[in-house]
């Protein structure tokens, strides 16, 4: 009996040891789709602007709760308001989900107008949420430029406003507050990386921009502690959402002088709403898809990750999660007539008539 039972081991033994050299992946479970990977985040933007410290704010944590804790690097690639980069991400990444986009708000909203040069459909992308969802957009004014308050902004003419690509969201915001203001025959100086905006005007390139709050608190604030510039208006998001610092300002819907007016900023609204999302290319595998979004998820409730973006951008987080950012997408407005509107104010050619 006792040789029987050894031979049956023998037996068992060998057939195991052959499986094994056969058929490795039957025997042994597979290593984690990213072991050992490279993912590249591609950003729609320059480097070293509040964009890019969003992301680096999250990038510790995404790089631990992806399950086999792939190296994350950064790409650049700024450009028609984050168009040149939702185009290479559409067309050209690999769907191997090794690509992530990161990309303005400007993105949403040149696809919604139908604007030109938009050679993606954001049907098509997997989304993975947003760091934040609600921003407060303030216009601001060089001191020494002499525009203390709304009244002498209208009074002027020609007032040079500095913004990054047309299309961009902070240039969409300078518009917009440019035209619901009033100003005449504005001139928008649309040739900056996100980062050099403020010292050039500073050095009085520009007279004045669009900005955010938070920004200017973080990184801007001598500004405040040395009276350097005037700040005019302000655009909640979302509506009724006080900054702590700047609740004091009017905000941009109380200039507006129509329903149609009104309706141009709630776009905007619902543009903003959607934060600085993160895209992969159409055609991911559905489990890695799976995977890095409930990756970002985890990130997104980590309190480490929260704790970080304060200390880096000044504000707190306010993270959309993949599944509300796909529905705050679908839920914009798309009203024909403020659409149409919506496209004259953003474009290049000047402000359309009020």
């Amino acid at each position: 009996m006792r040789r029987l039972t050894d031979g049956l081991f023998k037996a068992s033994f060998f057939l195991g040891a052959l499986s094994t050299f056969l058929f490795p992946n039957q025997v042994f479970s597979q290593a984690p789709f990213y072991q050992g990977k490279t993912i590249t985040i591609i950003h729609g933007r320059d480097p070293g602007g509040t964009g890019d410290l969003r992301v680096r704010a999250l990038i510790p944590l995404l790089q631990k709760y992806i399950l086999g804790n792939p190296t994350i690097v950064n790409e650049y690639m700024p450009g028609g308001g984050s168009r040149k980069a939702a185009n290479h991400i559409f067309r050209s990444a690999r769907s191997d989900g090794l690509t992530i986009g990161n990309l303005s708000a400007g993105m949403v909203s040149l696809a919604v107008l139908g604007e030109s040069g938009v050679l993606y459909d954001l049907e098509k992308f997997s989304f993975l949420g947003s760091p934040y969802s609600s921003y407060h957009s303030v216009f601001v004014t060089r001191k020494q430029a002499g525009f203390s308050g709304v009244e002498k902004l209208r009074a002027a003419s020609g007032i040079r406003i500095g913004a990054q690509s047309v299309g961009f969201s902070t240039y969409n915001e300078a518009r917009l507050f440019a035209f619901i203001l009033g100003l005449k025959e504005p001139k928008f100086i649309a040739a900056y990386a996100g980062a050099e905006i403020d010292p050039a005007l500073m050095r009085g390139e520009v007279d004045g921009r669009a900005t955010g709050a938070d920004t200017i608190t973080k990184r801007n604030r001598e500004w405040l502690e040395k009276g350097l510039v005037d700040f005019h208006a302000i655009v909640e998001t979302p509506k009724g959402d006080k900054h702590p610092r700047f609740g004091h300002l009017p905000e941009l819907e109380s200039f507006a002088q129509s329903d149609r007016e009104r309706k141009l900023i709630g776009l905007q609204r619902a543009f903003r709403v959607t934060g600085a999302p993160f895209i992969l290319p159409p055609g991911v595998p559905k489990e890695r898809v799976e995977i890095l979004q409930d990756a970002f998820r985890k990130t997104y409730r980590d309190p480490a990750f929260h704790a970080e973006y304060k200390k880096l951008t000044g504000d707190d987080a306010s993270p959309l999660l993949p599944e509300a950012h796909e529905k705050a997408i679908r839920e914009i407005p798309r009203d024909p007539e403020v659409i149409e509107l919506f496209k004259k104010l953003v474009g290049a050619d000047p402000l359309p008539p009020r």
